[in-house]
């Protein structure tokens, strides 16, 4: 007599075992910095609508008016740019409560960390698909043509 069969368990072990080894990988440079940019955006998005940075008592009123809305865009060149004078004003806020406020200064550690990737360890891995400063102030990108596209359009019509 022969003993159930080992082999129909041991395959959907073997796909699952694979599944939770895929996982298991390190982020990349790139996944890290899109995962930080899209943790930034929430955080000051929380930090603009939060009651304790805006609402009716005076002390709190500007701690958010002060800092930016900021739309990141990995492929954007002027990203770096935009997190320096980002960083500029949160560490330089009029208030010292504001200063002060936990989730400035983690949103200021969220900017450093991403600024620091995308300069030093990132910076060659990154591809920069656009240059419009204005969509990281606005979030809508206007693409235009530069005069070199618009004289390549020229010569080849």
């Amino acid at each position: 007599m022969k003993g159930p069969s080992v082999r129909p368990l041991l395959l959907p072990l073997l796909f699952l075992s694979c599944g939770w080894l895929a996982l298991c990988a390190p982020p990349t440079c790139y996944s890290r910095v899109l995962g930080l940019s899209a943790e930034i955006m929430e955080v000051l998005e929380k930090v603009h609508r939060s009651p304790r940075t805006v609402g009716e008592r005076a002390c709190w009123k500007d701690c958010a008016g002060f800092l930016p809305k900021m739309f990141l865009d990995v492929h954007n060149s002027c990203i770096n740019s935009k997190l320096r004078d980002f960083l500029y004003m949160a560490e330089n806020l009029p208030f010292e409560h504001c200063r002060e406020r936990p989730r400035i200064i983690y949103l200021q550690r969220k900017v450093r960390n991403l600024y620091t990737i995308i300069s030093r360890a990132c910076y060659r891995d990154l591809v920069y698909l656009t240059n419009d400063c204005e969509a990281l102030d606005t979030g809508y990108s206007n693409p235009r043509y530069t005069e070199d596209r618009l004289q390549l359009l020229v010569e080849t019509s």
